[in-house]
């Protein structure tokens, strides 16, 4: 059985909703029933459950709501990224989009329920696809590391030493009262 047919509204089925409520580990059971959490499948919750999408979402926090758009995002990053190949993983040209698309997405519902961006959600998506699907790619050319800290120290006390003896040295020279020209 299909969780969702096609909707003209644009809205979320509530198979759907019902599924990334589960996901999210919220519980959703009709008043009465003690079903003890984690014992109830998908399907019986979808069958004993009639939520209309729009109570659902009324009912929810910000906070929620945030987060359910955030793995609606997610997921829909995730299904953009099925048809990469491992080869094209690190070509910016072939993953800007879905990339792209993962963080307007993200910065937009962001916007919508008045939250900064960046956020603790935010980058914790950023953060899962790049150690997802990104955890392999190398840079073309190799990141420059710090000079070891006996070399640093040498390159820093070096103009310093200098500075007194150039200073005398200065002094020494215009003490001589002569002009040149």
């Amino acid at each position: 059985m299909a969780l969702c047919r096609q909707t003209a509204s644009g809205r979320l089925c509530p198979g759907l909703l019902l599924l990334l409520l589960w996901a999210l580990g919220s519980e959703l059971r009709p008043a009465g029933t003690a079903t003890p959490p984690g014992a109830e499948s998908l399907a019986e919750l979808q069958n004993q459950t009639v939520i209309e999408p729009e109570n659902l979402l009324l009912n929810m926090t910000a906070d929620e709501k945030y987060n359910l758009r955030a793995y609606m995002c997610w997921a829909n990053f995730s299904h953009w990224m099925m048809n990469v190949t491992r080869v094209q993983l690190c070509e910016w040209r072939v993953i800007s989009r879905p990339y792209s698309n993962l963080r307007h997405c993200l910065e937009t519902f962001a916007e919508e329920q008045n939250y900064s961006y960046p956020n603790s959600i935010a980058e914790e998506c950023i953060v899962h696809s790049h150690r997802t699907y990104f955890l392999n790619c190398t840079q073309e050319h190799p990141m420059f590391l710090d000079p070891p800290e006996d070399v640093l120290l040498a390159l820093i006390f070096a103009p310093i030493c200098l500075i007194p003896f150039l200073v005398t040295l200065v002094v020494w020279r215009s003490k001589d009262g002569k002009m040149q020209s």
